[in-house]
């Protein structure tokens, strides 16, 4: 996708150039509806034609020009960047309404489901983001630092709630959940998603075993 242009070649994200006349605000609005338009659109394209999908397949869902796309996402490393963090964003922001909507330990459990699919999604983007392309460098850091916190308040409420045992902290809990999503030779995602199930259960405190006993 555009391998040959250089960084400083193209604006970056969000910053297409205004047009005469129009209200800033208007473009902005645009220019943001544009992008998440691109981001979604290349998350299905991306799901069933791999990340080298022709930009063309991606625009024409995302219904904008091929140059919009270029305009936003020069590089098609942008584009997985973006389509990346959109992911962790969706999960981070789930804990508060699963906290609002339901009891804290099937709060918990419901984002950790979330969350491995999350892991499950990114296997098709794995070719991509091992190629020691720069503009990854930043996802594990985004990737703690989103998600971490959101998984602190829904753990810490089950805790205090007496539902889960409270020797682990969200931080382990999250490195822990993360290698049991590690892809398996020969095993697909049910097989991690069953490994992700004996973990949550180990989760219960001795007082829930003994209440559901």
């Amino acid at each position: 996708m555009a391998q040959d242009r250089t960084r400083g070649e193209v604006s970056a994200p969000g910053s297409a150039e205004p047009r005469a006349g129009e209200p800033a605000p208007r473009r902005r609005a645009d220019a943001r509806r544009n992008v998440d338009a691109l981001v979604e659109a290349a998350k299905t394209v991306f799901a069933t034609s791999g990340v080298d999908a022709p930009a063309k397949e991606i625009t024409d869902l995302a219904g904008v020009g091929v140059g919009t796309l270029y305009r936003h996402f020069p590089h098609r490393s942008d584009l997985v960047k973006a389509v990346v963090e959109s992911g962790i964003d969706a999960v981070a922001d789930a804990g508060q309404a699963l906290s609002i909507g339901q009891e804290p330990a099937e709060a918990l459990t419901n984002w950790i489901r979330r969350f491995t699919e999350l892991l499950a999604t990114k296997r098709g983007l794995a070719s991509a983001l091992h190629t020691g392309d720069p503009a990854f460098e930043g996802l594990p850091g985004y990737f703690l630092q989103r998600l971490g916190p959101a998984l602190a308040v829904l753990l810490d409420a089950a805790v205090a709630d007496g539902a889960v045992r409270d020797d682990i902290s969200a931080e382990d809990l999250l490195h822990a959940l993360t290698q049991l999503c590690q892809p398996v030779p020969g095993r697909g995602p049910e097989h991690n998603q069953r490994l992700v199930g004996v973990l949550v259960d180990g989760l219960r405190s001795p007082a829930t075993y003994s209440r559901s006993s």
